[in-house]
């Protein structure tokens, strides 16, 4: 006759494991969501730079569109004076 014993120690290290594995999946999670705003937000400057370097050159309306709706300024003068430090 086999007598088989089951000791708490797997189940210990197996609980031990799965947590490891969630707390490293959200930590990656974490990491990766806090990469993806700041290159939002890279972008969004470079975004801006550019279409401030284009309205120096070319002034015209679709410029000033899209640079009031990246800055959420609404007037013209605003947006010159906003694009005069943002060249600097």
């Amino acid at each position: 006759m086999k007598f088989e014993l089951k000791t708490e120690n797997e189940n210990n290290s197996k609980s031990f494991s799965q947590f490891l594995v969630i707390f490293f999946l959200l930590a990656l999670i974490i990491i990766l969501c806090d990469v993806a705003l700041k290159l939002r937000t890279i972008s969004r400057n470079h975004q801006i730079e550019y279409n401030c370097r284009l309205l120096s050159v070319e002034k015209s309306k679709p410029q000033f569109k899209q640079i009031s709706r990246l800055s959420n300024l609404k007037s013209k003068q605003q947006i010159w004076e906003f694009c005069r430090e943002f060249i600097k």
